[in-house]
């Protein structure tokens, strides 16, 4: 009964931060924008449950965060017009959740599965937690973006953002790259019991990770000008991005699982002695 329990209350907690934030907005729209973005996550949850797959678990976070981008982007035009910080701002997100979605989706698609699902996806419970903790994720990660689109003078076109801009294009070069060379990586036949030590992956152990959250300090920083009040508690999203791939279902994960494929190995150890996580 406790293990059904815990993961029911987690979630719980999840869609409430997610909605308290947003409420903190002051900004009716982003409460309804959160709502929906929880909705699509249970709504996928169902299907995926009742055929046991993950397969497009990945894809359902970047058609959500699609749809929350457009959502605010557009209702903030039809009200008050053409903003180019809002387009901007905007097509960051988009060109960036569709850049990983496909990313994701298609690697899925070649693995035939996704391990972290592996026993989470037999229990209706902890499925639906990690259903609904990727609709935090959206919401938590998005929302100081989404604030500034959705604001009255929208997005304030500034030097902080293009410094953030600029930041953004940095960590998603960063991811991109970080990715490329893994894929490239894995797909020589040569390293398939090898991991990658190469390129970028020789300076920081997740490099692909640290793109992430350096990208989303941008959007912060972009998106800082335009807030006020009780709106700069949406600044979290980069702590919120790092606090996740650290320590929950990123690093954490591939780290254990490293251990179990090259923990007996000198070189694996002297790797992860000389190489930091994310250059710090």
């Amino acid at each position: 009964m406790k293990e059904n329990l815990s993961p029911l209350f987690a979630s719980l907690i999840a869609f409430c931060l997610s909605l308290l934030l947003a409420s903190a907005t002051h900004i009716a729209m982003l409460t309804n924008v959160v709502l929906i973005v929880f909705f699509m996550q249970w709504i996928l949850y169902i299907p995926a449950y009742v055929y046991q797959t993950e397969t497009f678990y990945d894809l359902g976070g970047s058609l959500t965060y699609l749809t929350a981008a457009t959502y605010v982007f557009s209702n903030n035009y039809l009200s008050h017009g053409l903003n180019w910080g809002n387009l901007i701002l905007s097509s960051l997100m988009v060109l960036w959740t569709l850049r990983l979605g496909c990313f994701l989706f298609s690697r899925v698609l070649k693995k035939g599965e996704d391990k972290r699902f592996k026993e989470l996806k037999t229990s209706p419970v902890k499925f639906f937690m990690t259903w609904t903790l990727q609709g935090m994720w959206v919401s938590i990660c998005s929302l100081c973006a989404l604030t500034a689109i959705a604001s009255k003078t929208g997005v304030v076109v500034n030097g902080l953002f293009y410094l953030g801009i600029v930041i953004f294009i940095l960590g998603f070069g960063l991811e991109i790259t970080a990715d490329v060379q893994k894929t490239r990586f894995r797909a020589d036949p040569k390293n398939e019991h090898r991991f990658i030590s190469s390129g970028l992956w020789s300076y920081a152990r997740h490099p692909n990770y640290l793109g992430e959250i350096i990208l989303w300090t941008g959007i912060a920083i972009s998106s800082f000008s335009s807030l006020q009040g009780t709106q700069y508690f949406t600044l979290i999203s980069p702590l919120f991005t790092y606090l996740l791939l650290v320590h929950v279902s990123g690093i954490n994960i591939l780290e254990k699982n490293g251990q179990k494929k090259w923990g007996h190995l000198k070189e694996y150890e002297e790797y992860l002695k000389k190489t930091p996580k994310l250059l710090f």
